[in-house]
């Protein structure tokens, strides 16, 4: 069972990294009503991947592995989940710009998408991306037992 959820946690981590590109190379591109469509394909996949993630390491830190205490007695997992929560909440903003797009996508309109607010956008996804190399760093310093209290 700890095999299966490691590779859980690892693909869910993985698939965000995956869905964070595409959104970013879509961004990148004039927004067609494809290009929009496959915007929130990639972005039910950030959701998805990201709660793969989360569910199947919390299920490791609460019942296998080393147990909760051991996980939160160490600054790089509390680094680790705060910056994880930090950027989930970040991810908000473009999942309802996305989502208001639903209207002009039925009537088969690409949606607007002002200049500001793809600016906002995309410094959104890159932030997450950045993010999630720290959150990297913080689980090689995790497996290293770096930076435990006590």
């Amino acid at each position: 069972m700890t095999t299966l959820l490691a590779f859980l946690h690892h693909a869910g981590a993985f698939a965000l990294v995956a869905a964070l590109t595409a959104e970013l190379v879509l961004l990148r591109s004039e927004l067609t009503l494809r290009s929009a469509r496959r915007l929130q394909v990639a972005d039910m996949m950030v959701g998805l991947s990201a709660m793969t993630a989360l569910a199947a390491g919390l299920v490791r830190v609460f019942h296998f592995e080393k147990g909760a205490a051991y996980y939160f007695h160490s600054w790089p997992f509390l680094g680790k989940l705060g910056l994880f929560i930090l950027l989930a909440l970040l991810s908000i903003y473009p999942t309802l710009v996305f989502a208001a797009w639903g209207k002009a996508m039925r009537r088969g309109e690409a949606p607007d998408f002002e200049p500001g607010r793809l600016r906002k956008v995309r410094a959104i996804v890159h932030t997450e991306l950045a993010g999630i190399v720290l959150i990297v760093l913080f689980a090689a310093m995790m497996a290293r037992g770096v930076g435990f209290f006590g």
